[in-house]
């Protein structure tokens, strides 16, 4: 038995790097992988609650201004403290409040942010971007990975 997953890719694709959730998440869906479904939106809206409480495992993709350093950033999330009525904002931890509030459950969560460099109008993404895209793909085929034999080797066990 397969853990499932949803993967969701969110950001304006019109507006450069701010594309790469979506751009990632078109990508996972054309992999046609069993028990991933990957969605691309353009912002984290309520109405992806009740597909977020039937999963096992979500892993949210977006952009980011570079901060410190220029690398792509794996992060666990939790559930908010406090659910954000603006969810729209884009914090997936607030998804994830909102999940638990309604269902009484939420999915082991990532959130897999790519630094950008252009966040003008426009559908191209910076160097910066195409290289942390690729950087990207290979950590969350790597949480698959780790996920998938997590789960096979207990089920072994058991």
């Amino acid at each position: 038995m397969k853990k499932t997953v949803m993967v969701i890719g969110y950001g304006n694709d019109l507006r450069s790097d701010d594309g790469i959730g979506q751009w990632i998440a078109n990508e996972i869906a054309s992999w046609h992988l069993p028990s991933v479904e990957s969605v691309a939106v353009h912002q984290l809206t309520p109405d992806l609650v009740d597909s977020l409480a039937s999963v096992d495992l979500a892993i949210f993709v977006d952009a980011c201004l570079p901060v410190e350093n220029f690398d792509v950033q794996v992060q666990s999330l939790l559930p908010a403290c406090d659910i954000d009525s603006n969810v729209h904002t884009g914090d997936p931890r607030s998804l994830l409040a909102l999940t638990e509030a309604i269902h009484g459950n939420f999915p082991v969560a990532w959130w897999v942010t790519i630094p950008g460099m252009n966040f003008e109008v426009g559908d191209r993404f910076s160097r910066t971007m195409e290289a942390g895209k690729a950087i990207a793909l290979v950590k969350i085929v790597q949480i698959l990975d780790k996920v998938n034999n997590f789960w096979v080797e207990s089920r072994a066990v058991a």
